[in-house]
């Protein structure tokens, strides 16, 4: 009885479709979690004001599993819709570092991983941060052997 309680008072501060899109892709099931948001029509109307920015980062995140690059406008949105927790705004601008980088445009990739670093109060993205430098640093070398000099 506690249990279904909880689980009533939840629901009307969060909306359930958004919590168990949030489950599924914790279980790498990103197909279900799109089932669960493509369950929201209006999100403008279904959700309260203080979710806009998560819904699409949710939606980027599901996004960039398919096509990356068509990802970045739903991760700009949330962060101008904004987020509360420091760790989502963190996820969002590193994710758009690493489009980024795939757009091979490194000023943007190093503002943004700047940025998510300072985001990243709680230090849960220490890891992908580094490995995102690391790729950064690859990508530098690559730039020389593929266009820089002209070998004989």
């Amino acid at each position: 009885m506690l249990l279904f309680g909880g689980f009533v008072l939840m629901s009307f501060f969060f909306n359930e479709n958004m919590i168990l899109a949030q489950w599924f892709l914790r279980k790498e099931n990103p197909d279900k979690a799109e089932q669960w948001l493509l369950k929201i029509t209006d999100y403008e109307k279904q959700l309260h004001k203080n979710q806009h920015g998560y819904y699409n980062l949710l939606i980027g995140l599901i996004e960039t599993r398919k096509a990356p690059l068509k990802s970045e406008k739903y991760f700009k949105k949330a962060l101008s819709l904004g987020m509360k927790m420091s760790h989502n705004t963190a996820l969002a601008k590193l994710s758009l570092a690493g489009i980024s980088m795939a757009k091979r445009n490194k000023r943007e990739a190093q503002m943004y991983l700047q940025e998510a670093t300072k985001d990243d109060k709680n230090k849960l993205l220490t890891e992908q941060i580094k490995m995102m430098k690391g790729q950064m640093a690859q990508m530098d070398k690559q730039q020389v052997v593929r266009g820089g000099y002209r070998q004989f």
